[in-house]
């Protein structure tokens, strides 16, 4: 069995952040580097030798590996039209999201491991904001799971309850959360600005400070894997059942390429959140996750009144 959705999400991971830098430069009148310019920084780094300090260990070293193989390994859940990822079964989705968590987890340690202040303080605020958006993350799972009476992420798309327009806003207000999820999972706007030089305001960028060539793009290219992967969950919804297999890929690269636009916009023109704000601001998402739970309960008829 070919796993399509595994391949069409490796393939556009490949130019999902030269698009994301693209729009970018374009909303600020620069012409800025081409498509395939991270991919290039990806392979310069790959042909220069890892630097390890003497005050890490092995953990440090390996950290970077376990997280390009989380992600890739979550890949295989993702499901494409009618056909399952590689891996499928109940409750599919817990261990999806907790593949993904093994890798933070390691890069979060890994930073501690340096022994840095600076790290150490980076991987405090990354855990902070990844504990934060798990329950938008798993309430919007649930409101799915009611919605297609199933609990796997390939029926949440094949067996989606649409018999009412009310339907259709809650698919639209699940895309944001999704697009929301991806930005703090990938440590960008509004709660972290990976453009920043100051270690005492970075989150990820302050995690990342000591590795160096090949691990360096191996992160690199697994944050452009995590993006192209919550594109494929939002590609899902609007893949067209029963077309082609030509016209079902090309719908999905085309809405990969039309997230990496929406995060390039919400980039250029969102601020920064303080410090202090980014909780709130995480907890608002859970808020608004919990208002399509409660909406998906009333349409599927299962708000029990007491």
């Amino acid at each position: 069995m070919i796993a399509w959705g595994t391949l069409l999400t490796i393939l556009s991971s490949l130019f999902f952040q030269g698009i994301v830098i693209k729009t970018k430069a374009t909303l600020e009148g620069r012409k800025g580097p081409g498509l395939l310019q991270p991919l290039f920084d990806i392979g310069r780094l790959l042909r220069k030798g890892s630097v390890y300090s003497n005050t890490t260990s092995l953990i440090f070293q390996i950290a970077p590996i376990i997280y390009l193989a989380s992600v890739i390994v979550s890949t295989f859940f993702i499901p494409f039209g009618e056909a399952q990822g590689l891996l499928s079964f109940e409750c599919d989705f817990v261990f999806f999201a907790y593949i993904m968590a093994i890798g933070k987890f390691m890069m979060i340690i890994a930073a501690m491991d340096t022994g840095s202040g600076f790290e150490g303080m980076g991987a405090n605020r990354e855990a902070l904001y990844s504990m934060l958006v798990e329950p938008a993350f798993f309430i919007l799972m649930g409101s799915m799971a009611l919605l297609s009476d199933s609990v796997s992420l390939y029926d949440f798309y094949t067996n989606m309850y649409a018999s009412s327009h009310l339907t259709y806003l809650l698919v639209i207000v699940g895309i944001f959360l999704l697009i929301e999820i991806a930005l703090v999972e990938n440590s960008r706007m509004p709660v972290d600005d990976p453009k920043t030089h100051l270690e005492l305001t970075m989150v990820h960028e302050v995690m990342v400070l000591d590795h160096s060539g090949f691990d360096m793009a191996i992160i690199h290219y697994s944050t452009g894997l995590k993006f192209a992967l919550f594109g494929a969950l939002i590609a899902n919804f609007l893949i067209p059942a029963g077309a082609s297999l030509g016209v079902q890929s090309s719908v999905f690269l085309m809405v990969q390429a039309g997230c990496a636009v929406v995060i390039g916009i919400a980039e250029s023109f969102r601020a920064r959140n303080k410090m202090s704000k980014n909780p709130q601001w995480l907890l608002t998402l859970s808020a608004t996750a919990l208002i399509v739970f409660l909406a998906s309960l009333i349409l599927t008829h299962k708000f029990i009144l007491p």
